[in-house]
Order: structure tokens, then C-alpha cells, then sequence
């Protein structure tokens, strides 16, 4: 027995040792790839605006700010939609429960294609002819330096509502799936005390489940950051600074599904550096959210190992 147990331990261990050295072949492979546009541009490739392979003159500013600009819309939108689906679900009748769980579940399997499509012929009209103007004229917020009056269909706004309707399903899922985990006693002896709905769900269900929900988010956080075909025919891509959310812009995702076929020389070692970017960006914000877990853990109650 002690020898299955020795095995098993290896096994795991290796496992677990081949994420990491994938991990850090890519780290290792992007910036190989990329040192090129590093040694011509230096750090200044992460603030330059400019994007003209005539010139040779690449900057990565514009597609990060509008791969963090769809990220936030996407996420401020799906979050509280995500939460409160989750919450109706975990107590909904079995029959409506499940037609509803099997819904979500359905629309996490639809092609990014399929809702880039969507986007371009159904969200897009829809947008420039209704929501903008009511944004921008009826409620007056064209005013506002970061939502302006173009009403063209396209752009940051756009894009971030396509997002938040795919991270949608993945968040709400992982979401549900914790809620239900949340001990039926500790939710009982809330409303027992008189807590209200919102107040169990907010101190007792929130707190218990906080670890798997900042997973579900983290997912969802991924699959916006690289979300390519769907933002690809919504965005407008125009590599240059967004003016406001209802302008054109582009991701580094959509930048490099635009260019990278027809690059060569220095645009494409620029382009392994939006990619190196993106990763680090991706990998950055997991460590972040690590962090912040492992630091709040004792408010928790949580005992540290």
C-alpha cells in the first residue's frame, strides 16, 4: 500500500510539474520571439499610441487599453446578472431550476463566431440606432468625456456587451455550483436570526463560497481578456487611442487575429509582444487575486498551512 501511495504522490507531483514547465516555455518561447521589438522599442512598445508598418513604428497602448476597456464593461455587466441567476437557481423549484441551469450551460457551448455574427447584424443595428442615442441624448451622458456621440454601432461598448454575454454562463455556472456547497445550516440559522435574503446571501453564502466565486470570476476574466472572433467583428479594430466606449478600437487579441498572417520582421516580433503582454497580464491579475485571498484569509476564519 505504502508503494500505490509513493507512485500516486510522484504521478500527481510530475503532473502538476508539466503545468508549470508549460507555464514557463511560453514565458520563454513569447519572449524569445518577441526580443526583436524589446531591443528596437524598449518598455516604451507598452505606452507608444503608434501603429504604422509602413514606418516600422509599433506601440502596444491602443490594444491594451481596449483589451481592458471590453474586460471591464464585460465583467461590471455579467457580475451582478451572474450573482443574482446563481442565487434564484440554488433555491428555484427543481422543474425551473434545471430548465434554467441546462439554458446556461447551452449558451457557454455556442461558438464565439456565432455571437461575433450575432453581434455584427443583430446587436450592432441595435446599438446605433436605440441604446447610443438614448445613452448619449436622452440621458445626456454624451456629454461625458468617455462615452461621446458617435453613433456608429461599433466600439469598446459594444464589444464589453458580446463579452459579458459569453463570460455570462461560465460565471454563473461556477457560481451555482458554490452556493449550493454553502452548508444548508449555516443559511437556516441566518434566516433564523432574521437575516433578509440579500443579507444571508452577502454575509453567509458570499463569505463561505468566496474562494470558488473568485475562481468563477478569474474564469470569466480569461475568456474576455482572449476573446478573439467575437470581438473581432465588433470592435471596429482601429489601432488607434479610443476616444470614448463608443469608438472603434481594438484588442490585443483582434490585433493579432488582424496582422499576424500577412507580418513579418520586426510587426511580428511586435505582435509576440502584445502576446507576451496579454499572458503577463493574465498571469498578473491570477497572482493578485492569490494574494489578496491569502492576506484576507484569516478575516475568514480561514486557518493558514
Amino acid at each position: 500500500m505504502f508503494r500505490y501511495d509513493t507512485a500516486f504522490k510522484w504521478v500527481c507531483l510530475v503532473c502538476a510539474g508539466i503545468v508549470g514547465v508549460l507555464m514557463l516555455g511560453f514565458f520563454i518561447q513569447l519572449f524569445i520571439s518577441s526580443f526583436s521589438a524589446w531591443r528596437e522599442f524598449g518598455f516604451s512598445f507598452l505606452w507608444s499610441q503608434d501603429w504604422n508598418p509602413v514606418e516600422q513604428k509599433f506601440g502596444a497602448l491602443p490594444s491594451i487599453v481596449g483589451t481592458l476597456s471590453t474586460t471591464v464593461i464585460a465583467l461590471v455587466i455579467a457580475l451582478p446578472l451572474a450573482f443574482s441567476a446563481a442565487l434564484y437557481l440554488v433555491d428555484a423549484r427543481p422543474l425551473i431550476g434545471e430548465v434554467l441551469s441546462h439554458a446556461i450551460d447551452l449558451l457557454a457551448a455556442i461558438p464565439s463566431v456565432i455571437y461575433g455574427m450575432w453581434g455584427l447584424f443583430v446587436l450592432a443595428p441595435l446599438m446605433q440606432k436605440y441604446v447610443q442615442p438614448f445613452l448619449a441624448d436622452t440621458l445626456g451622458l454624451g456629454r461625458l468625456p468617455f462615452i461621446g456621440t458617435e453613433f456608429n454601432g461599433f466600439g469598446i461598448l459594444t464589444a464589453g456587451l458580446i463579452l459579458s454575454i459569453m463570460v455570462l454562463p461560465y460565471i454563473c455556472a461556477i457560481m451555482r455550483d458554490v452556493f449550493r456547497m454553502t452548508p444548508p445550516m449555516l443559511r437556516e440559522s441566518a434566516y433564523g436570526i432574521g437575516c433578509t435574503k440579500w443579507e444571508t446571501a452577502r454575509d453567509i453564502v458570499l463569505r463561505y463560497g468566496i474562494r470558488g466565486i473568485l475562481g468563477g470570476i478569474f474564469i470569466g476574466l480569461g475568456r474576455a481578456l482572449g476573446e478573439t472572433m467575437a470581438v473581432l467583428f465588433v470592435i471596429g479594430n482601429i489601432m488607434e487611442m479610443p476616444a470614448s466606449i463608443f469608438s472603434g478600437s481594438a484588442t490585443i487579441a483582434s490585433t493579432l487575429a488582424n496582422h499576424f498572417a500577412e507580418a513579418d520582421g520586426l510587426q511580428r516580433s511586435a505582435l509576440f509582444a502584445l502576446g507576451l503582454v496579454l499572458l503577463v497580464m493574465s498571469f498578473g491579475i491570477q497572482v493578485l487575486a492569490q494574494y489578496y485571498l491569502h492576506a484576507t484569509g484569516a478575516k475568514r476564519g480561514e486557518t493558514r498551512s
